[in-house]
């Protein structure tokens, strides 16, 4: 027989990435998770050999669909203790004057609206439940603090989650649910490979390669942020690659 899990989490964008790994590092560490992402198969790859995940297919800028996932969740594990809002795109390289409206907006909705349709469904979960509370993990990016060139969609998206995370803890203090806005920097994925590997675009114009950091390590930080008691918060959290140009960038 397999443990009944100590408690539960949802894992956006969990079907690669950044998001895959916290979602393995929260199975291995107790919890029941469920993994959510546009694509079924990647989500199931993440959770095969665990006997506490629970894949839902979820586009998260559809609020039904999103309701839905949240009832899949309680439904199976009778109550959320932890959302990590991960899901998102870096959307196009464009300075203001090339940015498309259409390029805007599908931006804005996953890496905005979707932010915060999940994080209200988490809220009034985390609200009715008894005991009342738990914790929302906003994937601010340091891109949330200091923006790379040409990325004025992403940027802009990224400065609104710190509003969004600071709303949340405010609102949240009556039912013991708290807010982290964790800002990540140069975690090797695929993605990042792409992006630094053969030289990322710097504010002087040139091109570099950057440093990068296993995100095996950031994977770690959630799971110790998601075990630690509702009497604690962190408001805000800044993990990146030592040495990366983002202290001093430009």
């Amino acid at each position: 027989m397999t443990e009944t899990p100590h408690a539960s989490a949802i894992v956006t964008g969990a079907g690669s990435g950044i998001g895959r790994s916290i979602a393995r590092a929260l199975l291995v560490a107790g919890f029941g998770v469920t993994l959510a992402g546009r694509r079924i198969a990647p989500l199931q790859e993440t959770a095969a050999g665990h006997a506490h995940g629970l894949v839902v297919e979820t586009d998260i800028t559809d609020q039904p669909q999103v309701e839905r996932l949240l009832s899949r969740h309680v439904e199976t594990f009778g109550r959320l203790d932890v959302l990590v809002n991960n899901a998102g795109v870096f959307g196009p390289s464009a300075d203001i004057g090339d940015l498309t409206t259409a390029e805007w907006e599908s931006t804005l909705a996953v890496n905005l609206t979707g932010a915060m349709l999940c994080a209200g469904a988490a809220f009034r979960q985390m609200k009715a439940q008894l005991p009342a509370g738990g914790r929302i993990i906003n994937n601010g990016s340091i891109s949330a603090q200091t923006p790379r060139p040409r990325s004025v969609a992403y940027t802009t998206t990224k400065h609104a989650i710190a509003g969004l995370t600071k709303s949340i803890e405010l609102d949240g203090r009556a039912h013991r649910i708290t807010a982290t806005q964790l800002d990540i920097g140069n975690a090797r994925t695929e993605l990042i490979d792409r992006l630094v590997t053969d030289g990322a675009l710097q504010a002087d114009g040139s091109r570099r390669p950057e440093p990068t950091m296993d995100a095996g390590h950031v994977a770690d930080l959630v799971v110790q942020l998601a075990g630690m008691p509702l009497e604690v918060s962190v408001p805000q959290l800044t993990v990146t690659a030592a040495g990366m140009p983002f202290i001093g960038r430009g």
